[in-house]
């Protein structure tokens, strides 16, 4: 809107603006261009007409963790200012794959796979999301009908060199590492998403800026009113050093059982629980300067404050009812040293014993007490790894297999043997 109109604003229609971009700012890395926001809202709190705010998606794993949350965060707070969430999930898009940050050529996924990885997508998203309030769209719905003659139309719109300001693009190119031509596609469909929905904002990490701002670039290619690219900071993981990720096994999924939520929220860095509170929960702004300034005064506990950090991730992902088993359950096992009073109990087949022995790679494996024998391995080594209390010393161990024996993994995981 023109200077002249954003002047007659009521001083409470000013008061509304500023809240709002109070809102919008928290947390957030970018936002491209500020002022341009400012515009936008003003316009939205002038007409009332709600912002459209778009999030794309590619389904590329079915489940989701607190890293990818902290852009859902944020569109919860679009909801809750009255906003409209565009969310994008790229079935098209999806079997390219998204190529930031990859020093490779990405795999293919099949559209049976995304289709699969899809279907779990709201579900998550209902924890932090009104998926009633959502309008939620499939990219194949625009992108699946174009002809080659309009993927030409589209790729004429960018440069070569536009897509070699990309660093992965940039660096893969000078090391002679394989660009695929299909590669250059996926910012220009995610895009055109913006131009098919006519979005007004895009979120996304700081990785995703080249993306968020080609869609800017297409929409005024093809005549419409540019989107602001609002990006947020990547979390780091557990380790307190890498962005967290599955891979690396630094994460918190948020559709593990409760006390796995609690337990490794509770061993995040004591430098990091601002940053977790801020992007990754609901706390007001007034609650976070009030923690801020209570953890640097020490009125507030570092232990204290990761607990109540544990204790909402499970009351936002599983319930209020589980956040207290789990705290509960951390306090006894951890705080008290003392073994749970609910340990599952876990079969073992005597058919599947030697002279009642059994090698403990193997019984780990056999409990569900890892998910593969290298990781059975790696815990033994890692000394992780107690029987009755008392720590296995050798991945090379073949253990006598007693009726109610426990077997503990971790900080978290129990098992109390029968043998069948």
């Amino acid at each position: 809107m023109s200077e002249e109109k954003g002047n007659k604003l009521t001083d409470e229609q000013k008061l509304e603006v500023e809240r709002q971009m109070e809102v919008i700012r928290r947390g957030v890395a970018e936002i491209v261009p500020e002022e341009e926001m400012r515009k936008k809202v003003e316009r939205s709190v002038v007409t009332g007409k709600p912002l459209k705010v778009k999030l794309g998606l590619d389904p590329s794993a079915p489940d989701i963790h607190v890293g990818h949350t902290v852009v859902l965060h944020k569109l919860r707070q679009f909801q809750q200012l009255g906003h409209t969430v565009q969310l994008v999930i790229g079935d098209f898009t999806g079997r390219i794959g998204d190529p930031t940050g990859k020093s490779e050529t990405r795999k293919q996924l099949t559209e049976e796979e995304v289709k699969a990885n899809a279907r779990t997508y709201i579900e998550q998203f209902a924890k932090i999301l009104d998926v009633d309030k959502i309008e939620v769209n499939y990219n194949s719905t625009w992108l699946a009908p174009m002809n080659f003659s309009d993927v030409v139309t589209l790729a004429a719109k960018v440069t070569v060199a536009r897509m070699l300001e990309r660093d992965d693009f940039e660096k893969r190119y000078t090391s002679n590492q394989p660009i695929s031509i299909h590669e250059f596609f996926y910012p220009l469909m995610q895009g055109y998403d913006s131009v098919a929905l006519e979005s007004d904002v895009e979120l996304g990490g700081t990785d995703q800026k080249f993306n968020l701002l080609m869609g800017r670039q297409l929409q005024k290619e093809y005549g419409l009113s540019q989107q602001c690219a609002l990006t947020m900071p990547i979390i780091e993981g557990l380790d307190g050093v890498q962005k967290m990720s599955k891979s690396l096994g630094n994460y918190i999924g948020i559709s593990e059982p409760p006390n796995e939520i609690y337990g490794k929220a509770m061993s995040i860095p004591d430098e990091l629980m601002v940053k977790y509170y801020e992007l990754a929960t609901s706390i007001s702004l007034e609650e976070l300067e009030k923690l801020k300034s209570g953890l640097a005064n020490g009125t507030i506990h570092p232990r204290d404050a990761k607990m109540r950090l544990a204790r909402t991730f499970v009351e936002m992902y599983v319930g209020e009812e589980a956040a207290q088993e789990a705290e509960n359950h951390f306090k006894t096992v951890f705080q008290q040293r003392a073994l749970p009073a609910d340990i599952p109990e876990k079969t073992v087949a005597a058919a599947d014993l030697e002279d009642g022995k059994m090698w403990i790679v193997k019984l780990l494996s056999e409990l569900d007490l890892v998910p593969s024998n290298g990781e059975a391995r790696r815990m033994v080594q890692q000394g992780a790894v107690k029987i009755n209390e008392t720590k296995v010393e050798s991945v090379d161990d073949r253990i006598a297999v007693e009726d109610g024996m426990i077997i503990q993994v971790g900080k978290r995981k129990f098992a109390k043997v029968t043998i069948q």
